[in-house]
């Protein structure tokens, strides 16, 4: 990418849960070739706010980097290399990710999304409202189904959402990994796919990527009254992908929207990495990639 810093953020907690995510991380931080940013975060105490810069705290920070720096040592096994960046930082999770999407410059932030034992800590509402409020896109991953290669990428679409910004990353994605991607939409009305707006709508992105050299195909599901993310997460059960990316609605940090329902079981519903694409602070032209 040209036009960013070229990396990824993915809070890491000092625990076992925090090693699988750190595994995953360095996964997709391997295959994209790319930076990464692995932050700490603790808790601040009442002391700590009123004067973060005092001698005390200082020592407390850097204790603090001393230990995260240890424990990203011991899962290494080596020393760590120039392209993975440790920080430390103090505070509410969510909140903290927030601020780094706006300030940090990176591509898009890493977060558990497993159900069980979270990594981070954070409930479905805590990751719901996170993804919302992000200025970067989020990679929200389950540590206990972890990804172990990225050949097929799935994309749910809908007629009422652009499709610039998830044609920047669809297309980044597959020629990073060398990955096939399949569009899906679900489409509820009686009528020849070929002639409805869902096909029309998936038609012209598959043409857009095709013209920056990506593979990719359709797939119309006709759901007949069945809800939309339900068909969807059905077919993603069924076809096993290693990848879905998602659009969320870029203005929901001003407006207060949430990521809605469909965004959310989908994210929630699926045991595989989950890309969603949202924040406004980013130029995206697939001519760049």
């Amino acid at each position: 990418m040209k036009y960013r810093s070229n990396s990824i953020l993915a809070h890491i907690p000092q625990n076992r849960n925090g090693e699988l995510i750190l595994k995953q991380a360095l996964f997709f931080q391997k295959k994209l070739g790319m930076r990464i940013f692995l932050m700490g975060i603790f808790k601040s105490s009442a002391l700590f706010s009123l004067n973060p810069n005092s001698k005390k705290n200082k020592i407390r920070h850097q204790e603090a980097l001393t230990g995260f720096t240890e424990f990203i040592k011991n899962h290494l096994q080596s020393e760590i290399p120039n392209n993975i960046i440790l920080r430390i930082n103090q505070g509410k999770v969510v909140d903290r990710l927030i601020t780094e999407s706006e300030h940090g410059g990176h591509e898009f932030v890493l977060i558990d999304k497993s159900e069980k034992q979270n990594a981070e800590d954070l409930s479905r509402s805590d990751i719901d409202r996170y993804i919302s409020k992000s200025y970067c896109p989020v990679l929200t991953i389950n540590k206990d189904f972890p990804a172990q290669e990225v050949k097929k990428i799935i994309i749910p679409i809908d007629i009422s959402q652009q499709t610039k910004k998830r044609l920047y990353w669809a297309t980044f994605f597959a020629k990073k990994l060398d990955a096939q991607i399949q569009i899906v939409s679900a489409l509820n009305a009686d009528i020849n796919e070929t002639k409805s707006l869902a096909f029309k709508k998936a038609e012209s992105l598959r043409q857009m990527l095709e013209e920056r050299g990506v593979k990719c195909d359709i797939k119309i599901l006709k759901i007949h009254g069945k809800e939309s993310h339900a068909a969807i997460l059905e077919y993603i059960d069924k076809e096993k992908p290693d990848l879905v990316i998602i659009r969320t609605h870029h203005e929901s940090k001003f407006t207060g929207k949430k990521i809605g329902t469909f965004v959310s079981k989908i994210i929630h519903g699926c045991q595989m990495p989950v890309f969603t694409v949202g924040g406004v602070s980013q130029d995206y032209d697939p001519i760049s990639i």
